[in-house]
């Protein structure tokens, strides 16, 4: 019997415990590792942050996918992978022998001196979301006055946005910090620039975090901006066990796989969503092709247990972008063509419920 293990309950991995439950594989066993039994969708967490959902309303119960797959859930997390073995080394110390691997962990947030320690981190989203109700209730009994954001993406742009809605009515100022523009390269770019001034948030661009201090940040070039709070959204950064496997990395140590999201080094690991880097076809980090990559992952393992050739995954030229705004308002782009509006949010509300049902399985969560 062929043992699949997933690691990491990542976008992409969801579709592929739905392909088994939908259709078992014989002859294979099925196990998932993750640090936690439920996934939260990114793209409903802003609305979380600004008071629209509930936590348990973007929350998916991985035991129950992993149960109706026929998986074992192993709560645990991966800290490296040993190829020539084909074993993956968890944080309790065991060693899960594999025949094939898939890895799904998502990414990490570079960080500066003082951020674990001093910054919210807006990844892992559990630890972020606990974080956040404790910093909403300084801020409301005037203990904090202003934060920092530290990232000026769209996952930096939309919880910002969210915590300004979350405390309407409080007097904090927030301040953004990018080394880029503020979604350099993003079709909704202007019109976000625009809201962003318009709600009075200060941005700056070309700002390099150096650290976090208990009073603030620090920049290069010596400078000093204080702050109460600092919340960290920068962009993704590899979980350091990968570069340290032995598997092929890209020059930013993400797992370097082929277009049938095969690794370049060892074919029999597969890896998708953040953490994967696709030779030849660069694109930015995002949950879009992460449940893009999901049934083509599915049907390529598959095919590896069977010893079928796999298929390429083809990703879109182009790709729909939705940007909540803290409001019920969001931006919407398509290469360059944007758009924006309360009917934006209404749109990506209905896109982002109809994800999480998907995978909702009838659970007492739905």
């Amino acid at each position: 019997m062929k043992h699949l293990l997933l690691v990491g309950g990542g976008h992409s991995h969801l579709a592929v415990l739905k392909s088994f439950g939908d259709a078992p594989a014989g002859g294979v066993q099925l196990s998932l590792l993750s640090p936690s039994r439920h996934a939260f969708y990114s793209g409903m967490v802003p609305g979380v942050v600004a008071g629209h959902y509930r936590p348990e309303d973007c929350r998916i119960d991985l035991g129950a996918l992993a149960a109706r797959a026929g998986a074992r859930l192993i709560e645990d997390s991966a800290t490296g992978v040993d190829p020539a073995r084909r074993e993956v080394v968890t944080a309790q110390g065991e060693r899960l022998r594999y025949d094939i691997l898939s890895l799904d962990v998502g990414s990490a947030t570079g960080e500066p001196a003082g951020a674990t320690q001093r910054a919210l981190r807006v990844r892992p989203v559990e630890a972020f979301l606990a974080g956040w109700e404790r910093l909403r209730e300084s801020a409301r009994r005037g203990e904090v006055r202003r934060i920092a954001v530290i990232g000026a993406g769209a996952g930096g742009v939309e919880v910002l946005l969210a915590m300004q809605h979350a405390l309407a009515g409080v007097v904090v100022e927030f301040t953004l910090f990018s080394e880029l523009p503020v979604l350099a390269g993003h079709g909704a770019r202007r019109a976000i620039v625009r809201i962003l001034g318009a709600r009075g948030v200060a941005a700056h661009s070309g700002q390099k975090v150096l650290a976090v201090s208990k009073d603030g940040v620090e920049l290069d070039g010596g400078k000093h901006f204080n702050a109460q709070a600092s919340v960290w959204a920068t962009g993704a950064s590899a979980p350091s066990w990968i570069a340290q496997s032995g598997l092929a990395t890209d020059p930013l140590g993400f797992v370097a796989v082929s277009d049938t999201l095969q690794s370049r080094s060892h074919p029999e690991v597969f890896a998708a969503g953040d953490v994967a880097s696709v030779t030849g076809g660069a694109r930015p980090k995002s949950g879009v092709f992460a449940v893009r990559q999901g049934p083509v992952l599915a049907r390529n393992l598959r095919r590896a247990l069977t010893g079928e050739a796999p298929e390429p995954f083809r990703p879109p030229s182009r790709s729909l972008a939705l940007i909540s705004c803290g409001d019920r308002y969001a931006v919407a782009s398509w290469g360059r063509l944007a758009l924006e509006g309360a009917w934006v949010w209404r749109w990506k509300d209905r896109i982002d419920r109809r994800f999480v049902e998907r995978y909702r399985l009838g659970t007492a969560e739905s």
